[in-house]
């Protein structure tokens, strides 16, 4: 088997089929040969449809995110917002079927892949957020987070805070990628913000070498003043403004 030495990594996507087909071009021309999906993929008053038509004619190792996860049980609070069931709508039952055998975590090697973390996909991984804006972790705390689930491993990626970051924990590398789709949001539980500053598609490329893991985080321009039409459109002035500045 051949030894993963370059993987691209997505998070986030949030329905965002523009963003997302921009960061596929990138990728595509920087001729990286792996590339996963951190989960969240879908929810998001943008395209659902558009995202689903793109990730369906690939095999993108990917897991499930808490939102993706929401898709799949519902509620009541959930199935009366009209995101939620425009994006149930746009994957139909052969999209929902394939969200339903998507993993939780998935291991690569010695990579893991997880959301928020091994244990929990509504907890932040790299970020402390008890301030109302995000701070790294200690790594005794981040250690609680992952093991036994990573002991065996280099390198964990997680996404759910769509906040660019990188962690060295004794002799693992933790990434954050960002999030393709949505740069910015705000949060009540608890209050917070998390914001990358400019309305970019947010990926990384992390690569192998003889002294550890090796982060690239990129940026990608893409016609992000369509992605907030679509989302005013959809009555989320609040996407609008996050999906324009990069600011919550």
């Amino acid at each position: 088997m051949t030894t993963i030495n370059s993987i691209a990594v997505l998070a986030d996507i949030h329905g965002n089929s523009l963003a997302l087909k921009a960061v596929l071009e990138d990728i595509k021309r920087r001729d990286i040969t792996h590339t996963v999906n951190l989960g969240d993929t879908f929810y998001g008053p943008l395209d659902p449809a558009g995202t689903w038509d793109i990730l369906q004619k690939l095999s993108l190792p990917t897991i499930l995110g808490n939102q993706d996860r929401i898709l799949l049980e519902g509620g009541p609070d959930w199935d009366k917002l009209p995101a939620f069931q425009a994006a149930k709508t746009a994957l139909g039952d052969t999209g929902m079927a394939w969200l339903k055998e998507l993993p939780a975590t998935k291991l690569l090697e010695d990579i893991l892949l997880c959301h928020g973390t091994p244990k929990d996909d509504m907890k932040y991984l790299l970020e402390d957020i008890t301030t109302g804006l995000p701070s790294i972790r200690d790594c005794a705390e981040i250690e609680k987070d992952i093991l036994p689930e990573a002991d065996s491993c280099t390198l964990i990626l997680a996404g759910h805070s769509h906040h660019p970051g990188q962690i060295n924990c004794d002799n693992r590398t933790l990434v954050n990628p960002g999030s393709v789709g949505l740069p910015a949001y705000d949060d009540d539980t608890p209050p917070h913000v998390m914001a990358s500053g400019s309305p970019h598609a947010k990926y990384a490329i992390v690569e192998r070498t003889f002294s550890g893991w090796e982060t690239h985080f990129i940026s990608v321009e893409y016609d992000w003043q369509t992605a907030a039409d679509m989302a005013r459109n959809n009555a989320r002035e609040d996407w609008a403004k996050w999906l324009l500045s990069g600011m919550a």
